[in-house]
């Protein structure tokens, strides 16, 4: 019916949809589907056999090529995707089905935005499909003339390989249809699957690459897909291909560029935070509605959801190609775009690029991608810090001073971005941030025994003992102190020293140690409710939970680096990023409510870490520190002595105190200006801050009984 149209019209100007073609070939479709359903598996029938006997699907591509009548192109399109997608029987074997497939795949993205667009994706991602389905297929693909037309190398010494090889594997194909009688061909011998592939990538990527520059967003999802199958195929010279002779690379990076310049250049940092979490091929939105909700927030989900794209597809590559496409993200996006915002001096750009960084650490969970954006943060550096290589990386430097900044929007936003960046599932992370400064140990004192001071209750006579001072110890709450039948049923006996058997300091001692040092008279949380330390371990119990999930895959020994093993002679110097965490933590009584709450939040998060040389040194109070040396527990005891000599001269400290909590809690209503606000807040903080301690070092002591228990 369809040729005698072709005989008996001459208007070839109508458009298809005004003929019997469409209805025609959807019943071509339908008998041949009713007919592999009649019959066993495998077995062709007639109809098959006239289609590909007498070549249909070369007429069929004839026609479509020409596009006559106007239409016919689209019909063909979706013709041979629904042949191949309902057939089961295996079709691209046939040299009358792989041939016109080939060629029809030449006219495939030519133009953007052609009315074929959608039928041409569906197309290509049936063929690709097919192709993933069983590789070996790619063989009947091979074409030179096709390869070097379509394919945009750049290295001409891989052209010449390319044809080559595929000169060889032709000679080959031609041999065997010679000997061969029968339309259905199997696959010729000797035949790399390598160089199969590459070849089919050279074919198909550059076409979903101009699809993905579509104007409709559908398109573009499918060309996207497209593109995550063909990064996926599991050879190693497929990826080489992918990466090295082909546009993907540059597409991925360009875009993410185009979309973070179309940012504005001030954003407020809590829309950034906030915007809802974003995926790529599911971004449906409403221009009127989204200016509404804020300025920007169109670009910033166009942004995040190509960003999420890009993450995706180098999780999901062949692990040469991540590699590859995940520094060419750190090389043309981080180095080249957002390292000079995060370097400017001004603060409202500091702050959005600083925000917006914060937005892609969360969201990027890709191997790759979070290696290289890590490496391009901190560098590449392994040896230990000392105060001369603080600066050696010099935006790894601006960030961690950024901690510290003379705005405190600054100084937040920068230490969310470190407690972000901390909780990431990548040991250099921490290794360049604090471990590196520990691994030695030379923060303990590096005296022999004998010439050490005499113990006075398994403490130097100089040591700070909180258990025997009457400043923390007298009139204490009854919920300040812990019961060791209470909560302590299976720690060791006590015994006449601080420290037990192994070297580890009683956790009682240790927890106690932390819950004294804010004096009583400095404490308020006893007297509200649902404000106790229970609440802390429950929290504490979870967190470390979660870090031992992310951190169970390094190499993390169990106990310290033996002493004999370290250089214990080598100075100590804490790094920079615990220098400036530990000089914050010592101001807690003169800066404001909120940068207390984040600079405390981000020790906690490093506290919580199944390291043990970072737990001595951060919540062991009785190991013996290094002359020079400060400890987190050392850093609290000097705030603790300025807090006592400041409370003295505040009338009615402690009501004040009460009051100001119960604000905070939203207990009672915002009154009068009470004196020393900032103070008091810091108090509170501080309080608090020691309860979560104690309960971390309580957690992490009795997880390790239980692993380390029959």
């Amino acid at each position: 019916a369809i040729t005698h149209y072709y005989i008996e019209t001459s208007d070839d100007k109508a458009p298809v949809t005004d003929t019997n073609i469409p209805s025609h070939l959807e019943q071509m479709l339908d008998i041949l589907t009713q007919e592999e359903g009649e019959r066993d598996s495998g077995e062709t029938g007639p109809c098959m056999e006239y289609l590909l006997h007498h070549k249909i699907l070369e007429t069929l591509y004839t026609l479509g090529k020409a596009d006559c009548p106007p239409g016919m192109k689209q019909q063909v399109l979706t013709f041979y995707t629904k042949l191949l997608a309902h057939i089961r029987q295996p079709l691209l074997p046939h040299i009358n089905v792989h041939r016109p497939v080939q060629k029809l795949v030449r006219l495939c993205g030519d133009v953007l935005a052609a009315p074929t667009e959608n039928e041409e994706i569906q197309f290509l991602c049936i063929v690709c499909a097919k192709l993933k389905q069983d590789p070996y297929l790619v063989n009947f693909f091979l074409e030179v003339e096709k390869v070097l037309l379509i394919c945009d190398i750049t290295c001409r010494t891989s052209q010449r390989d390319l044809r080559q090889r595929v000169l060889k594997e032709q000679r080959g194909n031609r041999l065997a249809a010679q000997r061969s009688h029968r339309l259905l061909l199997p696959p010729p011998p000797l035949v790399r699957p390598a160089t199969i592939i590459t070849a089919t990538i050279t074919i198909s990527s550059p076409l979903y690459l101009n699809l993905t520059k579509s104007p409709d967003g559908r398109i573009v999802v499918k060309a996207c897909e497209g593109l995550m199958l063909l990064v996926s195929l599991p050879e190693p010279s497929a990826a080489k291909c992918l990466t090295e002779n082909t546009e993907l690379c540059e597409l991925l990076t360009d875009r993410l560029v185009s979309f973070y310049k179309a940012l504005p250049q001030s954003m407020d940092p809590l829309d950034i935070e906030t915007v809802e979490s974003v995926n790529w091929g599911l971004d449906v939105y409403n221009l009127k509605e989204d200016a509404a909700i804020f300025t920007g927030k169109r670009p910033l989900i166009s942004f995040l959801s190509w960003l999420d794209y890009c993450d995706q597809l180098i999780k999901e590559a062949h692990k040469s190609a991540a590699t590859v496409m995940a520094k060419a993200v750190r090389e043309r996006f981080f180095v080249s775009v957002m390292e000079p915002q995060l370097m400017q001096t001004s603060e409202v750009g500091i702050l959005t690029s600083t925000a917006l960084l914060n937005r892609i650490i969360r969201q990027v969970t890709s191997e790759a991608l979070m290696q290289e954006m890590v490496y391009f943060l901190l560098g590449e550096e392994r040896e230990p810090e000392t105060p001369a290589t603080v600066a050696q990386n010099p935006l790894r430097h601006r960030l961690i001073e950024h901690c510290d900044h003379l705005s405190d929007e600054i100084s937040i936003m920068t230490l969310r971005l470190f407690e972000q960046l901390i909780q990431k599932p990548n040991q250099h992370i921490l290794h360049s941030l604090v471990l590196r400064s520990l691994e030695e140990r030379n923060y303990l004192e590096n005296k022999p025994q004998e010439e050490r001071e005499p113990l006075e209750n398994g403490q130097p006579h100089d040591a700070v003992d909180l258990e025997e001072d009457p400043l923390f110890v007298d009139d204490l709450s009854p919920d300040s102190r812990l019961s060791g039948s209470d909560w302590l049923g299976s720690s060791p006996r006590q015994s006449p020293d601080h420290t037990k058997s192994d070297g580890k300091t009683e956790v009682h001692k240790i927890v106690n140690s932390f819950l004294c040092l804010v004096p009583d008279e400095a404490k308020s949380s006893y007297q509200v409710e649902g404000t106790g330390y229970d609440t802390y371990l429950r929290d504490a119990h979870r967190q470390f939970r979660d870090f031992c999930g992310v951190c169970q895959r390094w190499d993390w020994r169990g106990h310290p680096k033996p002493f004999e093993k370290c250089n214990l002679d080598a100075p100590f110097f804490e790094g920079h990023f615990l220098k400036v965490l530990f000089d914050r933590m010592g101001r807690i009584l003169d800066q404001p409510y909120d940068v207390n709450l984040q600079v405390t939040a981000v020790l906690s998060k490093l506290c919580l870490l199944p390291h043990p040389h970072l737990h001595e040194y951060q919540l062991d109070p009785y190991i013996s520190l290094a002359p020079g040396c400060r400890s987190l527990f050392s850093v609290i005891v000097r705030v603790v002595g300025d807090l006592m000599l400041r409370i003295h001269h505040i009338p009615d400290f402690t009501p004040k105190l009460l009051l100001v909590r119960k604000r905070l809690l939203g207990l009672e209503p915002e009154g009068i200006t009470i004196d020393h606000m900032t103070l008091l807040e810091g108090v509170i903080v501080l309080e608090e801050f020691c309860k979560e301690l104690a309960a971390i070092a309580f957690v992490k002591y009795h997880a390790a009984a239980a692993s380390s228990s029959p």
